[in-house]
C-alpha cells in the first residue's frame, strides 16, 4: 500500500482544528475525495484521524468542478505524478466545513436536480450554517435523519 504524500499550502494556527483533503485516484477518471479531522491541541479528544465524510463515483463526477474551483479559489492545486495514487492536502476550517457537509449530504442522493440544488444551497451557506448543520450530522444519534432534513429544506420547491 502506497504512502500518503501530504502537501501543505495552507498553514492553520496551532489553535484551530486541522483537517486535510484526502484524494485517492483508483483509475484514471475515478478519484475519491475524503475530509478527515487531524489530532490538533485544539482538539483535544481527537487522538488520532478522523473521517468527516468522502465521496466517490457518479456523484462527485456531478459536483467536481464545484470542488475544484472551491479549492483553487483557496490555493490548493491538485496535480498528479505518475507513480502517485493518493494526496493529502491541508484545509482551512471554514473550506473543510463547507466540503465535508456538502459530501456527507450528497452521498446517497440519486436524482441530479435534486443534487444540484442542494450543492447550490450548500455553497451559499454561512459558516455558522455549515458547522451547525455538520455538527448534527455527526454528533447526533440519528445523523441520517438530520440530513434528510437538510436535503428536504434545500430540495423544497416552495422556497
Amino acid at each position: 500500500m502506497a504512502r500518503l504524500e501530504r502537501i501543505a499550502q495552507i498553514e492553520t494556527p496551532d489553535s484551530a482544528p486541522r483537517y486535510e483533503l484526502r484524494v485517492r485516484r483508483h483509475g484514471p477518471a475515478d478519484s475519491e475525495f475524503e475530509i478527515w479531522q487531524m489530532p490538533a491541541v485544539a482538539t483535544p479528544r481527537v487522538t488520532s484521524a478522523l473521517r468527516v465524510a468522502g465521496l466517490r463515483g457518479r456523484n462527485l463526477e456531478l459536483v467536481e468542478h464545484r470542488v475544484l474551483k472551491k479549492l483553487s479559489q483557496s490555493g490548493i492545486k491538485l496535480g498528479w505524478n505518475a507513480d502517485t495514487r493518493k494526496r493529502g492536502y491541508t484545509l482551512s476550517e471554514d473550506l473543510a466545513l463547507t466540503l465535508g457537509l456538502l459530501f456527507r449530504t450528497l452521498a446517497p442522493m440519486r436524482s441530479r436536480n435534486n443534487m444540484r440544488a442542494v450543492a447550490e444551497g450548500i455553497e451559499v451557506m454561512g459558516r455558522e450554517e455549515a458547522a451547525y448543520w455538520l455538527g448534527m450530522a455527526m454528533h447526533r444519534k440519528h445523523p441520517r435523519r438530520v440530513l434528510m432534513a437538510l436535503r428536504y429544506l434545500l430540495t423544497d420547491p416552495r422556497r
